[in-house]
């Protein structure tokens, strides 16, 4: 693969600025559309944890803590981890 990746390359040399950076666009628009493919897997098993966290919550599961009396507790649990 290398060798057709540096062949690619050099084909390229031989395009106008316009056309090198035009196939540089189309090349980093390539790459984000992959990048969106797994950031769709990603949504997917956020939403699934959601999904699994707001179910804990109504059906009486989880244990809730109050926000300031949970800062506390973890300000506490660090300051112990500093010492």
């Amino acid at each position: 693969m290398a060798q057709r990746f540096a062949e690619y390359v050099e084909a390229g040399y031989e395009l106008t600025p316009d056309e090198r950076l035009e196939a540089a666009r189309m090349l980093r628009l390539s790459v984000d559309q992959d990048t969106d493919s797994e950031q769709a897997d990603i949504d997917g098993a956020w939403d699934d944890v959601i999904d699994r966290r707001v179910a804990e919550v109504v059906s009486g599961q989880a244990r809730l803590v109050d926000g300031r009396d949970g800062l506390t507790q973890i300000r506490a649990e660090l300051a112990a981890r500093r010492k």
